[in-house]
């Protein structure tokens, strides 16, 4: 669509649905599921990568946690029918690279 422009989430309403039903056991009823389908049907993962791991006061998770929630969020998407593409342990800027290429986006 001429003119139209892309939003990129970090997080969002689906990343939190997940987290309810993990310790709920189900999707929170305020919660359409129309509405945990209404972003782009494309997601990119980036998973926990090891060889730079850290904690601080930003980031609490062990790498367990990390790598615990990462599976439940990738297994909650592919649920809600998102196709998921797992970006490499790469540079940003090679992750940039790849995303802009896959969505067909000039930079």
């Amino acid at each position: 669509m001429p003119g139209a422009v892309t939003t990129f989430f970090d997080r969002g309403l689906v990343d939190a649905a997940i987290a309810i039903r993990h310790y709920t056991g189900t999707y929170a009823t305020t919660i359409g599921h129309d509405a945990l389908r209404s972003y782009h049907h494309r997601v990119f993962f980036t998973p926990p990568w090891e060889a730079i791991w850290s904690t601080d006061d930003a980031r609490r998770h062990s790498l367990a946690e990390a790598t615990a929630e990462y599976e439940r969020l990738t297994h909650g998407y592919d649920e809600l029918g998102y196709r998921i593409t797992v970006l490499p342990p790469t540079s940003v800027n090679d992750r940039v690279e790849q995303i802009l290429r896959e969505l067909d986006i000039q930079a």
